[in-house]
């Protein structure tokens, strides 16, 4: 089984993006947990809520991983649950980062916040591109210093599906 995870800002192409490498290559997709926990919990989330975040994250990607497909696709995991926690709170619960570092992941695509366009959906919060970008390069930094597998990817929605579809090609083949 190979894990591939799509990270970054908000409004880069994530949720698309995981859609079109399923449709292409086959697999489980692993959607955004704390979408779901916003729609069904329509307040203002708190620092409180990050656990429960996190736990139901973990769960969808536990419960796909025991399928083990051959290519599993995760729209996000624990690093941005541990960034926006950061971000919004100042804080964020320690065990997040344990429990990151104790999965493996064979490749992480970070889209980058250039040159696409923000979208507000109602949940995000950073329509300013230089939020995004320090968002970006946070996680680019959080993954340099872990030694995790990473491909950034730029450009419009066009060289970004490009970009993808290479680089899963090349997981796979390896």
């Amino acid at each position: 089984m190979k894990v591939l995870v799509l990270t970054g800002p908000e409004s880069s192409g994530k949720s698309w993006l995981a859609a079109e490498l399923q449709q292409r290559f086959g697999g489980i997709l692993v959607d955004e947990y704390v979408r779901w926990f916003i729609e069904h919990n329509p307040r203002d989330t708190t620092l409180a809520d990050i656990p429960d975040i996190a736990r139901g994250q973990l769960a969808w990607e536990d419960e796909a991983r025991a399928q083990q497909p051959s290519l599993l696709i995760l729209d996000t995991h624990l690093l941005s649950n541990i960034l926006w926690s950061q971000t919004l709170f100042g804080d964020c619960p320690a065990w997040l980062e344990q429990a990151l570092l104790a999965r493996h992941y064979d490749l992480h695509l970070l889209l980058s916040p250039e040159h696409v366009e923000w979208t507000d959906d109602g949940q995000r919060c950073q329509p300013r591109l230089s939020e995004r970008q320090a968002f970006f390069e946070q996680t680019l930094a959080w993954l340099e210093r872990h030694a995790q597998p990473v491909q950034v990817l730029r450009g419009d929605w066009p060289e970004r599906r490009f970009q993808a579809l290479n680089a899963v090609t090349r997981l796979l083949g390896a």
